[in-house]
């Protein structure tokens, strides 16, 4: 039983494309699928709401002081470990009646309420360790009637109430270790769970373990471990142990003897493993428990960390003819006897690591004939002495780090049936072939971190059954032609870590069956990787070139470097150590089967549209570490060749929009990795061009906390088919007054303007705009009337008034007069202006343009003219048109401040008939005016003063000169 948590994620997430990355790549984009809602806090989600099978939640490492808060109902796996949370209340678990599996350890829980374990009736696994409970009460574990696995160790337990573990039906590991129990007592009521199998009781404080004091009757159990309890008296009375297999008693004592009292020598019959290590009793301490105890079926038994003259009394009685597995690591052995396993015949595995051992020889092992594992790692040997030929049945052999500095042809000679041989963290420097000539069987070999300087002829005509060969940490400088053409059944080839330099064009060559090329970390240039590198290993799906050299310059290669890898899959080449410049627009040609593609750390501010072209199936693409801080640094157009794409992984590329997915036409893209960027702000645009969006990963961004970011945070918090992770986590930069407020914190509903409140507003409107038109119409229509000319003539104005300044008056006088006074016009005005006096007149039944609108030749001929003279009769002031023809006169009259219009009137009309005509009337009242004189009058000074009028050049000082008429005569 391990002391590790639930649903861990994996640490080396997307470093590379090893079989074990692959594997956990697919696990990570498989977390992220429909659930009721992902607006958990800071928790991630694996699995459908319609698959009770499979819907985790992940919420450990938090700084969490309660359960989070609206937990799907139909989550299965449920992780809250590594957090704050002090208690828990009912309330907190609201009917998770599919949950399966809770983690709740490394907290600081002390106390649960009763009947907070009848919400999930369906909980097979419950994890509290590593807490501060004291007790275990009856209402803590009440209603789980189908746990079968129960950990609560680590915490500072004292009792078990008495019928605590009385509904646990069907539990069988329980985990009691590291707390603070004294006495069998104090845990004898888990033993009422009829089916329980696994006890650890471990790491307490017990003194005495007495199976009288257990039970009267027998046990299910099937593994006790008691390791690490200062025992100084195990008794067993009663065959209550009739089934057990595994027996732990490793760093058990008090460093002095133990009373052992077994009244019967078949009590322990059935144990077939057996733990010793590290035990404080002395060594005649441990044989009397040995000899005392029958073990006659013992298969596996652990005598680490004790010293090696204890081992070697031990071993006499330790030895049966059933033993199998005999483990000695950690016991400073130092020398081997001869025939010290004479005892141990029947054994198949044997373990001395971890000891300093120096010399081996033949004689040692020589009656070991059924030995097939043999563990030496961590020793001092130096030689091999021709050892294990005498040993044909050997399967797996580890001579892992050790002081070997040379191996001989007859080192392995005869061990026909070795599938492997470690031999990695030695000092080897060389090999020859004939070092493993005997090896037809031989599957994995490792020689990685020895001082090889080459293997060009290591591996000629051998090993022709060998999958997997590792040569890591050497010094390998060179790859010669035809080096491994004999291993035409390898699988996987790892060279990572080397000074390769350089690789000849055939050094692959009859490699057809090779899955997996791994040359990272090493000094390959894009010249290294030339012409027919690659061309041996047809069924290549694995490349990893990351960490070396390689840069490119030129857009275009004459011979792209992977062009005969047609069944590539996945292709690792981030990261290298000169940058990698530019990926040439047809680098990856011939790549038809790529499914993964890792370029990250390349130092690239660019991507060619035509990068991806020949990859039609990639899926996975990471970019991350990357330099494309520039808008068109990633076209959209370099994603049309790969529509599959469903996980792209940009974190840390300074990008500052992502806007290049807006036209990319990733319908399939499902998982976006995008933290630590520059990324400010996310539109709703962008996230409705992603329709099967199920992940994204934007921590440590820059976010604008104002509406631009009012959809993103709505939809983030609400969406049942996306998950953005860590969003409570997501702070804002900007504005300066709310840095490092919480994203989600930000009040969006002055964003959102309701339907509701824009027709109120709208409808508003609309009825005070009749009311104020049905006012106007009612009691302004001649002002507003009057307003509307006014600015009519505005505009009329500003423009005649730059015509005239540039062409002059066509007219000395435009005269406004009604139709029923054209005989005055004609009998008395015309002959006396135009006849005598010479001035040009404008008269609308003589000069107004025909087909133009009236409203215009008014217009220009008011403004064509230096003055306007209105003859003024009660017909004229009933005329609408005369009215039109004054207003507009009036406004030029304002806007110029010049005297240009001449008020003559042809009858008397008094103060009262004006009044209705306020216009008019107020213009007698401010102006002074001619008044044409009554019959048989002299007409003469009436021309001179008109004539007068029309000279004057218009200031107000000259009106009254021209003028000569008092107010006191107006009428």
């Amino acid at each position: 039983m391990t002391g590790s948590s639930w649903l861990r994620m994996p640490a080396n997430f997307g470093q590379g494309c090893s079989k074990v990355t692959i594997y956990q790549t697919v696990f990570f984009i498989s977390i992220t699928v429909q659930v009721s809602s992902f607006s958990l806090e800071n928790c991630t989600v694996k699995g459908a709401l319609n698959d009770t099978d499979q819907l985790k939640v992940l919420c450990y490492k938090m700084d969490f002081f309660k359960v989070p808060s609206e937990i799907p109902n139909k989550v299965r796996y449920l992780d809250i470990s590594f957090n704050s949370i002090s208690s828990i209340k009912t309330s907190e678990f609201d009917d998770v009646w599919n949950l399966r599996h809770l983690n709740l350890s490394d907290n600081n829980i002390s106390w649960i309420q009763e009947g907070t374990s009848e919400h999930f009736p369906n909980l097979t696994n419950l994890n509290l360790a590593n807490n501060k409970f004291k007790s275990v009460s009856r209402g803590l574990l009440q209603g789980l009637a189908k746990l079968h696995m129960l950990r609560l160790d680590g915490n500072r337990i004292e009792e078990i109430e008495q019928f605590s573990f009385s509904t646990l039906l069907n539990l069988k590991v329980l985990n009691l270790t590291k707390n603070n129990l004294k006495h069998i007592d104090s845990f004898k009521p888990v033993l009422s769970s009829p089916v329980l199998e696994e006890l650890f009781i471990g790491c307490n404080n017990l003194h005495t373990f007495n199976s009288y004091d257990m039970s009267r009757s027998p046990l299910s159990l099937q593994k006790i471990d008691l390791s690490s309890n200062p025992l100084i008296r195990f008794q067993i009375t009663e065959n209550i142990f009739p089934v057990l297999h595994n027996l732990d008693i490793s760093r058990c004592g008090q460093n002095r003897a133990i009373l052992w009292n077994l009244t019967d020598k078949v009590y322990l019959n059935s144990v077939t493993t057996l733990y010793m290590s590290g035990i404080l009793i002395p060594p005649e301490s441990i044989a009397t428990f040995l000899q005392s105890s029958s073990l006659a079926s013992l298969y596996k038994i652990r005598l680490s960390q004790i010293s090696w003259v204890t081992v070697m009394a031990l071993l006499q009685y330790a030895c049966s003819p059933e033993l199998r597995v005999l483990r000695l690591q950690g016991n400073n052995i130092s020398v081997l006897t001869d025939h010290m396993f004479e005892a141990c015949f029947n054994l198949t595995e044997l373990d001395l690591s971890d000891n300093e051992i120096s010399k081996l020889s033949a004689s040692i092992f020589k009656g070991l004939t059924q030995l097939k594992v043999m563990r030496l790692q961590l020793n001092q040997i130096a030689q091999l002495q021709h050892t294990f030929p005498m040993l044909p049945t050997l399967e797996f052999i580890d001579l892992s780090r050790n002081q070997i500095k040379s191996l001989t042809c007859l080192d392995f000679a005869n061990l026909t049936q070795l599938t492997r041989l470690y031999l990695y963290s030695n000092r080897i420097s060389t090999i020859n072939p004939c070092m493993f000539k005997d090896l037809n069987n031989l599957h994995v070999l490792k020689l990685g971190s020895n001082k090889l300087l080459t293997v060009d002829n290591a591996f000629k005509n051998c090993l022709p059954s060998l999958k997997d060969l590792q040569l890591v940490y050497n010094k390998l400088s060179k790859l010669a032609d035809g080096t491994f053409m004999s291993l035409s059944n390898l699988k996987s080839l790892s060279i990572s870590d080397n000074q390769i330099s350089e690789i000849e064009r055939h050094a692959f060559a009859g490699l057809i069956n090779l899955d997996e090329l791994l040359l990272s970390s090493n000094r390959i240039t894009e010249k290294s990787i030339r012409d027919t590198v690659f061309s041996g290993m047809p069924n290549l799906k694995t490349l990893e070139l990351f960490s070396n050299v390689i840069s490119y310059t030129d857009d275009n290669l004459k011979k792209p470097p992977f062009i005969h890898l047609k069944s590539l899959k996945c292709l690792s080449i981030h990261s290298q150590r000169r940058g990698f410049g530019k990926i040439p627009s047809n680098l990856l040609q011939g790549l038809n089967s790529l499914e993964m593609f890792y370029g990250g750390s390349m130092n690239l501010n660019h991507l060619h549209p035509d990068t991806f072209n020949s990859t039609p199936k990639l899926w996975f693409l990471d970019l991350s570490k990357n330099a494309f801080s520039d808008d068109n640094s990633i076209p959209p157009e370099v994603f049309h060749p790969i529509p599959g794409l469903a996980k792209l992984i940009v974190s840390r590329a300074q990008l500052h929009s992502l806007n290049f997915l807006l036209n990319a036409r990733l319908s399939r893209l499902s998982v976006i990795q995008a933290s630590e960027n520059m990324l400010d702000v996310i539109n709703q645009t962008l996230i409705e061009s992603l329709p099967r969006l199920k992940y994204l990963n934007m921590k440590r961004n820059t976010f604008t906390c104002d509406c631009s970011n009012a959809y993103f945070i709505d939809w983030a918090m609400k969406s049942n088919y996306t998950q953005v992770v860590y969003l409570s986590r997501y702070t804002c930069s900007y504005p300066p007054s709310l840095r490092r407020m919480r994203l989600v914190d930000l009040n969006t509903n002055s964003c959102t303007v309701s339907i509701d409140f824009i027709c109120f507003i709208c409808t508003s409107v609309l009825i005070i705009f009749t009311l104020l038109t049905s006012f106007v119409y009612h009691f302004l229509y001649w002002q507003v009337i009057y307003a509307y000319y006014l600015f009519l003539a505005f505009l009329q104005d500003s423009k005649k008034k730059q015509m005239h300044q540039q062409h002059g008056f066509q007219y000395d006088a435009f005269i406004s007069y009604n139709a029923q006074d054209e005989h005055w016009v004609v009998k008395e005005l015309l002959p006396n202006l135009e006849g005598e006096q010479g001035w040009r007149l404008c008269l609308h039944h003589r000069d107004f343009e025909p087909g133009k609108p009236i409203i215009d030749n008014i217009i220009d001929g008011i403004y064509s003219s230096r003055k306007t003279i209105c003859l003024i009769t009660q017909n004229y002031l009933r005329s609408t048109w005369c009215s039109k023809e004054i207003q507009l006169a009036n406004f030029r009259l304002f806007d110029e401040q010049n005297d240009v219009l001449i008020l003559v009137f042809l009858e008397d009309i008094s103060t009262h008939h004006l009044s209705p005509y306020h216009q008019m009337r107020k213009l007698v009242k401010k102006k002074t005016y001619l008044r044409w004189p009554k019959a048989r009058e002299d007409t003469r000074v009436f021309w001179q003063k008109l004539r007068q009028a029309l000279e004057a050049k218009g200031g107000p000082e000259d009106e009254n000169t021209i003028l000569d008429i008092k107010r006191s005569d107006q009428p």
